[in-house]
């Protein structure tokens, strides 16, 4: 083991032991972690963030287990924070899940640090598994080294979600691909009402599903090629100019919490949000969105640039798992032909198996979610290094006072520049 993850203490350790060694159970649907041998059988620990793909990924894990005698995968959900803190007391007191999910956030990090077991000849053996099957970007991202640490789960792009009742009442047309930024701001002021029951747009702090979109169709980059911060670029404040003031104008409310952002458009707050293809299943649940919203293309700036932030999944085994073989084979069937159009059917989210994407906008006639997949064809790699999670938090942190007014936008984009570059000057 890399003793690097030790240096984030025992305290972290044994603060959580009893969480990671009873299981996580929370408010977004964590479960005990089953013994890793019941009668004989082998019990696969297996650990994911968004309680909306539970079901569906039980359904998949039901059906594995029909094919696979003596296999029993045990699901484990945390909210993505919880998510992060367990995995990182799971590497340092050598812990982790048998199979858990790996963002390119934290890739780096985990597959640097050896808490990842290498898949290339678990991929060279394999006659389901071929890399080429998957899109070149999100292989791209998790291979370190020419080492496939997690074979492809999923993409996303962002779309923007809005309320047709709210339209129609305030005689609107519905967004489409014809819009610009001008389109949404114009629509945003005739959507807010005065009273501060209904704003036309939510805008939060969010960079995925907020403003890292408005920056790449500006011609405005987060980090260059040369790993250097692109939040001083002026392209990129011009879009940020643009994003923060819906917020200045009171046409946005003013939301910082990742939880909030969903509940504002499910009590019917705002009127348009963005938020990416992975909400699917929570969106159809809600019977609020359900019955008034619907989903369109992100709009383009004024001068005509597209982007759509494009992200996946990879599905990752620990490095230290006891039963390899095991872990394999299920990682093996969630990545196949099979597994990934079970997953497209169910609607659980876009999967990354080539061919498989239309099975998943068959899934749901409640929205228009092929939009998702139109904009693949100018989707923008979510930006990221060897350290995005520190610098993005760091740079989170500088922006929020060009939100709350405490600074003007120039200067927390260029305070923003600043402690990223910082981190990037850090970087191994």
């Amino acid at each position: 083991m890399n003793k690097t993850f030790l240096k984030f203490g025992v305290v972290i350790f044994v603060s959580l032991f009893f969480i990671v060694a009873c299981g996580n159970e929370n408010d977004e649907g964590g479960e005990e972690t089953g013994e890793y041998a019941v009668n004989g059988e082998v019990t696969l620990d297996f650990a994911i963030w968004d309680s909306n793909q539970e079901p569906g990924l039980r359904q998949i894990a039901d059906a594995f287990e029909e094919e696979n005698d003596g296999i029993r995968i045990n699901i484990t959900v945390n909210g993505w924070a919880d998510y992060w803190t367990m995995l990182e007391a799971g590497a340092t007191g050598e812990s982790l899940p048998d199979v858990f999910w790996m963002h390119s956030n934290e890739i780096h990090r985990y597959a640097s640090n050896d808490m990842l077991m290498v898949l290339n000849d678990q991929v060279d053996a394999s006659d389901q598994i071929d890399m080429a099957n998957y899109p070149e970007g999100l292989v791209e991202i998790y291979t370190l080294d020419d080492h496939y640490y997690t074979i492809p789960k999923d993409y996303d792009t962002i779309g923007l979600w809005y309320n047709k009742t709210m339209f129609d009442e305030a005689g609107v047309d519905y967004p489409d691909e014809s819009w610009t930024w001008d389109d949404l701001y114009d629509a945003a002021v005739a959507l807010t009402k005065d009273d501060g029951e209904q704003y036309g747009i939510l805008t939060p702090l969010h960079s995925q599903e907020g403003y890292y979109n408005f920056v790449y169709q500006n011609g405005g980059t987060i980090i260059t090629d040369d790993k250097v911060s692109g939040y001083d670029d002026p392209n990129t404040i011009e879009a940020l100019e643009f994003y923060i003031n819906f917020v200045r104008e009171g046409l946005s409310p003013q939301i910082f919490g990742d939880a909030e952002r969903a509940t504002v458009l499910e009590n019917g707050l705002a009127a348009m949000g963005f938020f990416g293809s992975w909400n699917l299943a929570g969106f159809s649940e809600n019977e609020y969105m359900a019955e008034h919203f619907d989903v369109a293309v992100l709009p383009a700036s004024n001068d005509g640039g597209r982007a759509s932030i494009f992200n996946g999944l990879g599905n990752a085994i620990a490095y230290n798992t006891d039963h390899p073989e095991e872990a394999w084979r299920w990682v093996e069937y969630l990545g196949s032909e099979e597994g990934q159009r079970m997953q497209a059917e169910l609607g659980i989210a876009i999967s990354a198996y080539e061919g498989t994407a239309d099975a998943w906008v068959d899934s749901n006639d409640l929205f228009d979610i092929e939009v998702f997949i139109d904009m693949v064809e100018y989707g923008q790699i979510r930006p990221y290094s060897n350290t995005t999670g520190v610098w993005e938090d760091r740079a989170y942190e500088e922006l929020n006072g060009a939100f709350t007014g405490d600074k003007t936008v120039e200067e927390a984009a260029n305070d923003a520049a600043r402690v990223m570059n910082e981190s990037l000057e850090r970087e191994d």
